[in-house]
């Protein structure tokens, strides 16, 4: 097995958001301290949204905040798909509505455009980020890093130059957007928040010996040992 990675459980879902908040806002006001900003890239689907709101009320100098995505699925934002549209919803409240946001998708036709757009702008905030967190898949996927994806070798390569890439692959629907590794991997604090019984099989089974699952070359590629967050 992999060493790269410590693992926090907790009893309830209610207290894994509680002390997931608490570690990413002390990463961002350091962040902040040291240089004056802090650029936070969170994933999307259905199991951030507790930990969002409980972010968006954390005490951090919003303010000096930049928020992006991991991944995005290229469709409007008004689309209950929308990574952003779930992170506006749920993380740029509150206190948290003073950051700035840094979409992946824009609205153009061509999604390899798109990409280039994104690439821009995430260039202009500076590497490495400060913190990313990851979801994970049933699959193994985390990021957009699915199995089945047409770019996968590319996205998993640690010297490819892209910061961003488009997409293909059967199992995630629409065609997306995502961080590559080397931009993952190299963050100053890397976190992965799961949920639930299945997940946590999938995760095992993907760091056990002979493990390839994409959240396995992940963690493995990680700079700094991830911290993964789990509840029942």
């Amino acid at each position: 097995m992999t060493g790269k990675f410590a693992r926090h459980d907790f009893a309830s879902r209610e207290e894994l958001a509680a002390a997931l908040t608490s570690v990413v806002a002390a990463q961002l006001d350091e962040a902040i301290e040291r240089r004056g900003k802090a650029v936070l890239a969170v994933s999307g689907g259905s199991t951030p949204a507790r930990f969002f709101k409980a972010l968006s009320e954390a005490a951090v100098d919003w303010g000096k905040v930049v928020v992006t995505l991991v991944d995005e699925r290229f469709v409007p934002e008004t689309s209950p798909r929308s990574n952003a549209g779930l992170v506006k919803a749920n993380l740029l409240q509150g206190k948290a509505a003073l950051a700035r946001f840094l979409p992946l998708a824009t609205p153009l036709d061509d999604i390899a455009q798109a990409a280039s757009t994104a690439e821009v702008g995430l260039r202009l905030l500076g590497l490495p980020l400060d913190v990313v967190v990851l979801g994970m898949g049933n699959d193994g996927h985390t990021a957009s890093f699915f199995p089945d994806a047409e770019e996968l070798e590319q996205l998993l390569d640690g010297r490819t130059p892209r910061l961003v890439s488009s997409v293909h692959a059967a199992s995630a629907g629409e065609p997306r957007l995502t961080l590559t590794l080397p931009v993952i991997a190299s963050a100053r604090f890397l976190a992965l928040h799961i949920e639930g019984e299945e997940k946590q099989a999938t995760l095992e089974r993907a760091l056990s010996r002979g493990g390839k699952a994409p959240i396995r070359r992940v963690i493995d590629a990680a700079e700094t040992p991830v911290e993964i967050f789990w509840a029942a």
